[in-house]
């Protein structure tokens, strides 16, 4: 069954200001046309990254909310939204260098101004292969010019300030942050790290008892829920009793690293029964 639209505004889709590990980028369209077929009045992000999905939705409610543990992902989030002008400036004299990416990677960024730190994240996650975020090497392509052009950046980042405008973004645990949120009309969207690589985004931050956390929370909620996560035995056992929908996708750090396509299941689980199929 659809429902009125008429309560979701159009917005114009962005590209994420950089690239991030598990951003989605391939499976996107997919998740964003699951989202919008499902009635919601207000959405949420516990994982938000960097806005693999958030920024590349075409219709959006008024209220939304995302949140992220990781500081520097919610200080650029709120540089970009208030101090624009002066982050493009702190990055209008950085280069894609391997020497001065080498350089920013050994500064503390604690020791640095909000802005400051902005900028080095920013600058570290364009640049960076594979969009990782620990152990990070520097990335370059042979066949195509530099991923840190401020040139381009500075068009991203002027309509992510707009696109944050009406947002709240938090900086809380996952389930603190669900709990905070959730109400019956309220649509989320999960996209926690991946079954054997809870340690990719730092350690201490997830772990493998937090999956069975989430289910529980998706399975008492009374808002929806779409997580995606890669297709395994043990996923499937976490989230039993949800209904659970197999994809195939490709994974470009794979794809990158050996020049072919590496194609992998994924797993959508919601807490209803979608009306749309993710094709």
């Amino acid at each position: 069954m659809s429902f009125d639209q008429s309560v979701l505004s159009a917005v114009s889709p962005v590209s994420p200001a950089a690239g991030y590990l598990g951003g989605k980028r391939n499976l996107a369209r997919r998740i964003c046309t699951l989202i919008e077929a499902v009635e919601h009045d207000g959405y949420a992000e516990p994982f938000v990254g960097m806005g693999g999905i958030f920024f590349r939705r075409a219709r959006r409610p008024r209220a939304e909310f995302i949140n992220d543990i990781s500081g520097d992902i919610t200080t650029l989030f709120r540089v970009v939204r208030r101090h624009y002008q002066a982050l493009v400036d702190e990055l209008e004299w950085l280069l894609a260098s391997r020497d001065e990416f080498d350089r920013l990677k050994m500064v503390d960024p604690s020791t640095l101004t909000d802005i400051e730190r902005a900028a080095r994240f920013l600058y570290l996650q364009r640049l960076a292969f594979g969009g990782k975020v620990k152990g990070q090497t520097f990335g370059v392509d042979r066949h195509a010019p530099a991923r840190f052009n401020l040139a381009i950046l500075r068009s991203t980042l002027a309509k992510i300030r707009d696109r944050l405008a009406p947002t709240v973004i938090e900086r809380l645990p996952y389930g603190e942050f669900i709990r905070r949120y959730d109400r019956p009309g309220m649509l989320f969207y999960l996209d926690p790290p991946y079954w054997d690589c809870e340690r990719d985004y730092g350690a201490g931050l997830f772990a493998k008892e937090d999956f069975a956390a989430i289910a529980a929370q998706m399975k008492g909620a009374a808002g929806k829920f779409i997580l995606s996560i890669n297709d395994t035995p043990e996923v499937r056992a976490c989230f039993v009793g949800l209904h659970m929908t197999e994809i195939e996708t490709s994974y470009s750090i794979a794809a990158k690293a050996t020049g072919r396509t590496k194609k992998v299941g994924e797993l959508i689980v919601t807490n209803f029964a979608p009306d749309r199929a993710v094709a």
